[in-house]
């Protein structure tokens, strides 16, 4: 049941982001450029198990996924153990192949509930959330997404707390809370984390986060600090096709991976990019109707950017777009113009 397990190393994985990688966004991605690994938004337990019945569906929309995006990890917060276990054993019951904690967030709101990253404060509770979700998740693997420490590097305790567990997977956010991501991440960090994994015997498989351009970037990454794989984040933005060379990957058993396509999305034509733009639209509209349609003027950000006409495009869609069909309409009529 432990997927991980055989994963080819360094493996790759889409990083779960709040109001971007949401049902829409990852059928998208997993149509063009699929990554080893995908995590939902995260979820709050709480919700899912104390909300009334159209609450706890609404929430469940985020759970959406496809067979296509296998293999798939639902991510969830909570500050209650007791939350965690019945939100894993949800997680069973929707045919998910693992469970995470998210022991990171540094949201406020989420630190209140003593959730996210409040949860590098309290080693106790912290050990007890990765016993909830193992007994709540039976088979099915468990990874704990945090990072560093909190307002300093605190690995040299914070790791070993959490290896004692024995999750499957930690994935490493290398800044701290109080450093949010406003400083480049510390990859020395995770080299270090992977040697007290060593020195301890643990089985647990550890994975990088932070900073990682693109597949070439992460694997140097990988390669420089011995992590079994690297998630990466931000270079997804309108870059569904970021992963996409994994497909053409002819040899990662060299000691650099040699990819037959770049995955940059400069190597996609506007046409193309503003196509799939309309079609995640169209998939958010259909998917995801409760959220606010603003939800997605961050991804148009994104993918019109870099090319002639792109900040006039972009204005034009901040402005008149609240549905599929006004995007659809005014990118047309961009294209339109563009080939005159």
């Amino acid at each position: 049941m432990n997927f991980w397990e055989k994963l080819e190393k360094p493996f790759f994985v889409l990083a779960p982001l709040a109001d971007v990688t949401d049902p829409a966004f990852r059928r998208v991605i997993a149509k063009y450029g699929k990554p080893d690994v995908m995590y939902t938004e995260f979820v709050s337990a709480d919700g899912l198990v104390r909300a009334d019945e159209r609450g706890k569906e609404i929430l469940k929309k985020d759970l959406l996924y496809t067979e296509e995006e296998r293999p798939i990890v639902a991510q969830f917060f909570t500050g209650t153990s007791e939350y965690m276990e019945k939100a894993a054993r949800l997680a069973v019951e929707l045919g998910f192949d693992g469970v995470d904690i998210n022991m990171g967030c540094p949201d406020r709101g989420v630190e209140k509930q003593g959730a996210g990253a409040g949860l590098i404060k309290d080693f106790l509770r912290a050990k007890e959330m990765v016993k909830a979700a193992k007994r709540g998740a039976g088979d099915l693997p468990v990874s704990v997404k945090t990072r560093i420490g909190y307002n300093k590097n605190e690995i040299e305790e914070w790791l070993p707390t959490l290896l004692g567990e024995e999750p499957a997977v930690i994935i490493l956010h290398a800044r701290t809370r109080k450093e949010m991501s406003k400083v480049p991440a510390h990859w020395d960090v995770v080299k270090r984390a992977v040697e007290i994994r060593d020195e301890l015997g643990s089985k647990t498989l550890i994975v990088g986060n932070g900073d990682a351009r693109d597949l070439e970037h992460a694997e140097t990454l990988a390669r420089e600090s011995g992590a079994d794989g690297v998630m990466l984040a931000r270079a997804i933005f309108g870059n569904p096709w970021l992963f996409s060379s994994l497909k053409t990957n002819i040899n990662r058993d060299s000691d650099t991976l040699i990819y037959q396509s770049e995955n940059d999305s400069e190597k996609v034509s506007v046409e193309e990019k503003l196509k799939v733009m309309i079609e995640h639209t169209k998939l958010f509209e259909e998917l995801l109707p409760h959220k606010n349609f603003a939800v997605m003027k961050k991804h148009y950000k994104a993918y019109v950017n870099g090319f002639d006409g792109a900040k006039e495009l972009r204005l034009k869609l901040f402005e008149e777009a609240d549905t599929a069909s006004d995007v659809e309409r005014i990118v047309s009529d961009y294209l339109k113009t563009d080939t005159n």
